[in-house]
């Protein structure tokens, strides 16, 4: 155990001194001109812009040029980019835009257009303003930032987004339509070519209305005009404007995303790490002394039994050697449950383990759920084989309907359950609902790589050789004793539950706020080390409890060992509920959305967990059962 962890905190430290770009650098000579690209905007959980926490919460984005935002367009319309099917699925929308910055060349109150709002608008404008909506803007492929201090530090940090209006003193909101832009660069060597390493943002309100149409720039960008509020009774006037300035920097490029990616608090995580660590450390010295003391003295006083004819008598575990081995009911269903479990672990450990050195670094937009994506595709043969095999070894005779709903139930409940929330993010016109172009293709790669490989993992994992069984299987099954309370179904999952959950609850915050306020995820160090621990201690606490069962002479592990597993998925849940701070969330679409991917996100860590339950479980059982001798 010790061994272990210091093998993964030397994988953690080594991943975070390394990093591998995502995309090539691009270099630019003077004037040349750097594209500014617009992605959708984003709600934010926790903005200090506006100096008072949002009213009420969203959960879904827009397109940036929503018509209703009436944001200014590029010449000839916006001309979208392409993009992975990873950040489509996950809601980027990224379009080209109207800003026209050159290399090395600053301009000041530069004009970009006048919208006109209608009154019918204002009231959608100021509301999204009130929540916390955002601009994502790219340029060179970092996002344009707004500067943070770090109090702990005191150093100036990137955080990506920032607000497309505020809340002013007199708690009304205010449309910001001024961007001071300041590029920052990095000058090769040839003194001819140049690197964009950085770009921060501060936006600026300032009302245009009163100011005749001759203007000079100094007029139009004072810092002596009033704010912009849009009236909710007539049509308002907005002129949108921006300046840039370049300014040298010493930072090189490979260490450009240095300042976005930044570890707020991780005194936190180094101590929830250190902690849960000793926590494994000592339930897995608790199960040791069981598993090999008590293990070893219920096995040496069986053994002495059975060689003694005229003691027969049987107590313990070992009564129910007769009856533990029988198959279960609903074996297909638990095949197949399993083998998804399988399936989701595989993909998530390798998906991590990739993440960890830098190889799906969020540089490469889109580059960690396109990766996801692919590998659950391919891991498809995984899912068939465990289930598969698992069948064959319970007694199954229906092959040919295990496996067609392995690679179909699990995916198709998931599928389900997304193209109905998309009807959600339709209904409100968000840019995170998936084109039906892709829904197709998501289908027909589905068919085309995952059935093949399910049935070559099917075919393979009947031409294995099964597993022995130590003990004969009665005909009779034994009468079930009453089991003391907290061995019933219920309560030895929600006790269960708690340690594997705690392992990766502080990083579940930071999942949730990536997934739905548009935060950086890359701390996939602390998250490798969790996952182990989280799956160490799903496998310790599962096999505990099955002994204990056992010991109570209840025979019925299997599915109880997939329950007591996956017990954690319900502490992720409720867990999930309380990650908006409190605020409420907004409207039904904003509930509906949030609470829907939250139990597929339990489902999914219930399914990962409690294949691992159950697979520990079978070999515990196997190797206590194959120790005794039976009469």
């Amino acid at each position: 155990m010790l061994d272990f962890l210091l093998l993964a905190l030397t994988l953690f430290s080594v991943s975070s001194a390394f990093y591998l770009p995502g995309v090539a650098p691009t270099d630019y000579k003077e004037g040349q001109s750097i594209p500014l690209l617009v992605n959708h905007l984003t709600p934010a959980l926790h903005h200090s812009s506006q100096g008072k926490g949002p009213q009420s919460t969203y959960v879904y984005s827009y397109d940036y040029y929503y018509p209703k935002f009436h944001f200014c367009q590029p010449e000839g319309g916006p001309v979208k980019q392409s993009e992975s099917l990873g950040s489509i699925i996950f809601g980027d929308r990224i379009f080209n835009s109207p800003f026209n910055i050159e290399m090395l060349k600053e301009v000041s109150c530069q004009k970009l257009c006048t919208s006109t709002y209608p009154k019918g608008d204002t009231v959608f404008v100021n509301r999204n303003i009130r929540a916390g909506y955002t601009y994502n803007w790219l340029v060179d492929g970092l996002p344009v930032a707004r500067i943070i201090k770090d109090l702990r530090t005191d150093s100036n940090l990137y955080g990506t987004g920032f607000d497309i209006g505020a809340i002013d003193h007199d708690s009304k909101a205010v449309l910001f339509n001024h961007f001071h832009l300041n590029i920052e660069y990095h000058e090769k060597g040839d003194g001819k070519n140049y690197r964009v390493v950085g770009i921060t943002v501060t936006p600026d309100s300032l009302d245009r209305s009163a100011l005749p149409e001759d203007s000079t720039s100094e007029a139009l960008c004072s810092s002596d005009l009033k704010s912009v509020y849009l009236s909710k009774t007539d049509d308002t006037q907005v002129l949108f404007t921006y300046s840039v300035k370049f300014e040298k920097s010493d930072t090189a490029w490979a260490t450009r995303w240095d300042k976005y990616l930044h570890v707020y608090d991780p005194k936190i995580q180094w101590f929830s790490l250190i902690n849960f660590s000793l926590i494994v450390l000592i339930l897995g010295i608790v199960i040791a002394n069981i598993l090999v003391r008590t293990l070893k003295n219920d096995i040496v006083k069986y053994n002495e039994v059975n060689l003694d004819d005229d003691i027969t008598d049987e107590s313990g575990w070992k009564l129910v050697h007769g009856d533990v081995f029988r198959p279960p009911p609903q074996r297909l269903l638990l095949s197949v449950l399993v083998g998804s479990g399988a399936q989701i672990f595989f993909m998530i450990f390798v998906t991590i383990f990739f993440a960890l050195f830098g190889l799906l670094s969020p540089s490469n937009r889109g580059a960690l759920s396109t990766f996801s994506f692919i590998l659950y595709i391919l891991s498809s043969f995984v899912s068939s084989y465990v289930s598969g095999y698992l069948y064959r070894f319970l007694g199954g005779d229906n092959w040919k309907l295990n496996l067609l709903l392995t690679p179909v139930l699990v995916p198709g409940i998931l599928f389900g359950v997304f193209v109905l929330l998309n009807f959600f993010l339709i209904s409100v016109d968000s840019s995170g609902a998936i084109p039906i172009g892709t829904m197709i293709a998501i289908v027909v790669i589905w068919f085309v790589i995952s059935i093949p490989l399910s049935v070559i993992g099917s075919i393979v994992a009947s031409k294995r050789p099964l597993l022995d069984v130590p003990v004969r299987t009665n005909q009779i099954p034994r009468q079930i004793p009453q089991q003391p309370w907290y061995l019933k179904s219920i309560p030895v999952t929600l006790i269960s539950g708690i340690f594997p959950f705690g392992s990766i609850a502080v990083e579940m915050y930071f999942i949730y706020s990536s997934l739905w306020f548009n935060k950086i995820f890359y701390m996939f160090g602390f998250l490798f080390f969790c996952f182990l621990l989280m799956i160490m201690t799903t496998g310790l606490i599962t096999v505990l409890m099955v002994y204990y069962t056992l010991c109570s002479e209840n025979y019925k592990w299997q599915w109880r060992s997939m329950f007591i597993g996956g017990g954690c998925a319900i502490y992720v849940f409720i867990h999930s509920i309380f990650l908006t701070g409190g605020e409420k969330l907004a409207g039904l679409t904003s509930f509906v959305l949030y609470t829907g991917y939250s139990i597929v996100i339990s489902l999914l860590v219930f399914l990962c967990c409690a294949s691992v339950g159950f697979i520990c479980s079978l070999f515990f059982v196997r190797k206590i059962y194959s120790q005794i001798k039976i009469d």
